[in-house]
């Protein structure tokens, strides 16, 4: 299911028009989005939870050249699918 898709299945199931249901959609994100950026962690009670990981710089392999190259140190957002969402796709 890509963007579309998801929004005019919101659109459908909430009884909204799609550039409404467009317009809630792009707010959850982008509030989801400002709470990670800001560290802090989002939780939504039945589906799962947000949260932002730090990855530690580390040594690679360039598959190429076999050459030893050097990966930095970055953040990572982290998914952890609730209960609820779990048992639906089981």
């Amino acid at each position: 299911m890509n963007k579309t898709e998801l929004v005019n299945a919101i659109a459908e199931q909430a009884n909204l028009s799609k550039v409404d249901a467009k317009a809630a959609l792009d707010a959850t994100l982008n509030a989801i989005g400002g709470a990670l950026a800001a560290g802090e962690k989002v939780a939504i009670l039945g589906f799962g939870t947000f949260a932002v990981s730090e990855k530690g710089a580390r040594t690679g392999i360039n598959p190429r050249t076999k050459e030893k190259i050097e990966i930095p140190a970055r953040k990572s957002v982290k998914f952890k699918a609730g209960a609820e969402l779990d048992s639906k796709v089981k």
